[in-house]
């Protein structure tokens, strides 16, 4: 592969324009094909094949309403009652220029019989608009007229609140330039490490071209699968921390080669060969993780990882081939116009790179002399940091969880006080009834049962079906809809209730609704996560055996990325669950981790920590191919990776953290979880962990397997790890004492 990547890179390098051109035209092609092609994002979630799947699928076919896009409108007379005659003329009046919106169907009156639900004391109330389109036809501004018709209502001292699709439609995430300050903050890291203000913008360039291409192949993947509105903000966090990582370490590696003296086309290729080798299979690592999410067998899910894999395999691709092009086109050029005090490149390279060499040299000492205590130390550390984790509890935020200031909120406290939380995320249960008599008795039974139990606050008369072989309640808990209580609830309908009012071949109940949904999503993903869980550990331990042909490097490189994701498992946790520091992320209360964030964050945190893993395994086994001296190499690539290193996971967490803002508690959570898996990776992980258990092992981390090039070198050292003539700065610290 070596050979390759170095052909490639000497073959872009002397032909540049080509290549550049090449991308250009890939890229506008694409994103013309994107738009004009390209599908449309979604914000309804499936999971096929479960009960209130089948639910949902069954009130659609025989209840029209149940599918409709709505909004819901909440009332509140602040003096007197909604009837009082200036009030109830002011609903009329919004009511009135609700129905002469666009695309509105119907829009029901509170204060008619069958309207909308008026509370006793006659304050408030709620009411439904329906729409004629699906929610992806309908324009975002939909939301805006509402809230204009209601101003009207609100002057003459109402309180009037929305919520529903509609309202929600409008609130999905947008960037609000995020991205932005995450490529401002990675520059001046890049100028910080590169001193050169051509080679800082260089990997932004090259990561914004590859996000570009990604960005309009998710588009056009859109086409033909359900990928949700949050997945393009989640793929360009991904591409754009990845891409600026990948061009960091090849940008690297070439400067590094062309102060050796090499020519500029030789030196594109050697750092293709050496930086894109391991760019290649920490790029294809990371895809094949992501990958895993198809496995859930869940659309959305599967197709956040798709949006997700091909934004990233745009990077990488620029990373290795446009890159090189710019490379060779600029030269010793990548240098040109630099920061600071105006030394030579070669000069600079002589005195802070030294004397940066010198303290990783001193740390590496340290680490290899007291290696058994730094391990156990760093996964002490690791495992406290996960303790939260075992009081993970899945869910997903409602209304109640949105910021204060929302509409969605505001309707939400006042539904909750006037009618009771359960109105909030009521069940609905839909029955198909036996025949003939055995219909109304079978109905009866249900009706009663619900009644009856104790956490039932109200259900509605059953809606049946022209010919009666189907009916839909509603059925409203005592409680909120994140509290066991309601979980409990619909396991009795589902298990109990349900088959003891309709037996089963005469009929079968299906209880759906939003709470019902999130409990098969809870479901779902539990039960498909260890598979996803296996597949993305054989996919990464093929890859890794593939490049190094060590099976001891590929299990240590998984059980470290075990550790560092239940380490980031774990603060997660305590920041949205128990709420430390909750106001730092922009949160109001604590909150359920959502279920489908545990699964999407493994899959990519496993391929992100094989980033480095790889990047640094790869300059300590040149140096052991060299010497056969495991501790030599390990300080050796200790040293040589640990800047790049340090600088890629600084460019990593800023592009994570610069999402955090965004107004939707998806990307906060992936945002925060992202980026304190990155900085323990590259503190606790990549700086101590990692060479103390490389020294640990010593040649027996490079026992290989195979064909081809020998993994374990012929022994130039004893069992003790210590070299049989060696120079004293080669000597074991473990034994200098």
């Amino acid at each position: 592969m070596e050979r390759i990547l170095d052909t490639l890179g000497r073959a872009t390098a002397r032909h540049p324009w080509r290549t550049i051109g090449a991308w250009l035209l890939v890229v506008v092609a694409l994103l013309g094909i994107g738009g004009a092609a390209g599908g449309e994002f979604v914000n309804e979630y499936r999971v096929p094949g479960s009960d209130s799947q089948d639910a949902t699928d069954l009130a659609q076919r025989h209840f029209p309403e149940v599918g409709a896009v709505s909004a819901d409108v909440v009332w509140q007379a602040d003096s007197g009652t909604l009837r009082d005659p200036a009030n109830a003329e002011a609903i009329g009046a919004v009511l009135d220029d609700i129905r002469r919106q666009p695309d509105v169907r119907s829009a029901g009156d509170p204060l008619a019989d069958g309207g909308g639900m008026l509370s006793d004391d006659g304050r408030t109330a709620i009411s439904t608009v329906e729409y004629a389109k699906d929610l992806r036809d309908l324009p975002p501004e939909a939301a805006d007229l509402l809230q204009q018709a209601a101003e009207q209502a609100r002057d003459a001292g109402l309180t009037v609140e929305f919520r529903g699709q509609v309202i929600d439609l409008a609130a999905e995430p947008e960037t609000s330039g995020a991205e932005l300050i995450g490529i401002a903050a990675a520059l001046v890291i890049l100028l910080i490490a590169f001193g050169s203000l051509v080679a800082a913008g260089l990997p932004i360039v090259v990561a914004l071209t590859g996000l570009a291409g990604g960005t309009a192949l998710v588009m056009i993947a859109g086409a033909g699968l359900d990928i949700p509105s949050v997945a393009p903000i989640v793929a360009i966090m991904l591409g754009l921390g990845a891409g600026v990582d990948y061009a960091l370490f090849v940008v690297t590696r070439f400067r590094h080669y062309l102060d050796q003296g090499l020519p500029k086309a030789d030196a594109v290729g050697r750092a293709l060969a050496t930086a894109g080798h391991a760019v290649l299979f920490a790029g294809a690592t990371v895809v094949a993780a992501i990958l895993g999410l198809l496995l859930t067998g869940i659309p959305f899910i599967g197709g956040m990882g798709v949006a997700a894999a091909l934004t990233v395999t745009m990077t990488m691709c620029a990373a290795l081939t446009l890159l090189p092009a710019v490379l060779g086109l600029l030269g010793h050029r990548v240098n040109a116009v630099r920061i600071g005090r105006r030394r030579p490149a070669t000069a600079n390279a002589a005195t802070g790179q030294a004397a940066t060499a010198a303290r990783w040299d001193r740390w590496a000492e340290r680490v290899a002399r007291h290696r058994y205590g730094y391990a156990g130390g760093a996964i002490l550390v690791l495992l406290v940091l996960t303790i939260p984790l075992f009081s993970l509890r899945l869910g997903t935020p409602d209304d109640g969880n949105s910021p204060e200031d929302w509409t969605q909120h505001k309707a939400y406290e006042i539904v909750s006080e006037e009618f009771g939380p359960g109105w909030n995320a009521p069940l609905m249960v839909v029955a198909e009834l036996p025949d003939g008599n055995a219909a109304d008795q079978a109905l009866t039974r249900l009706t009663d049962g619900l009644a009856a139990d104790p956490e039932v606050a109200t259900v509605t008369p059953p809606a049946r079906t022209g010919d009666g072989g189907v009916a839909m309640l509603t059925v409203v808990p005592r409680h909120p809809p994140q509290e066991p209580e309601v979980g409990d609830l619909l396991h009795r309908i589902r298990d109990d209730l349900g088959p003891q009012a309709v037996p089963a071949g005469q009929g079968q109940v299906y209880v759906g609704g939003t709470t019902a949904f999130i409990t098969d999503l809870d479901d779902a993903v539990g039960a498909r996560l260890p598979w996803m869980v296996a597949a993305v550990l054989a996919a990464a331990a093929v890859l890794l055996i593939a490049m190094f042909r060590a099976p001891l490097i590929a299990l240590k490189a998984a059980l470290m990325a075990m550790l560092s994701i239940g380490a980031a498992f774990g603060v997660l946790v305590a920041i949205f669950q128990w709420g430390w520091g909750q106001s730092l992320v922009g949160i109001d209360e604590p909150v359920p981790i959502l279920s489908m964030v545990p699964m999407l964050l493994f899959a990519v945190l496993f391929g992100l920590s094989m980033d480095y893993e790889v990047f640094m395994l790869t300059a300590i086994k040149e140096e052991y191919d060299r010497t056969g001296d495991p501790l030599h190499a390990m300080r050796e690539g200790l040293r040589g990776t640990a800047r790049v290193i340090t600088a890629a996971a600084a460019i990593m967490t800023v592009v994570f953290l610069s999402f955090v803002p965004i107004n939707d508690t998806v990307i906060k959570m992936i945002g925060v979880g992202l980026a304190v898996a990155v900085i323990v990776d590259v503190t606790i992980i990549r700086l101590v962990l990692a060479p103390a258990v490389m020294a640990i092992l010593g040649h027996a981390a490079w026992r290989g397997i195979g064909r081809g090039r020998r993994t374990d070198p012929a022994p130039t050292a004893p069992a003790d790890d210590r070299p049989a003539a060696r120079r004293p700065a080669e000597r074991d610290p473990a034994q200098a004492r």
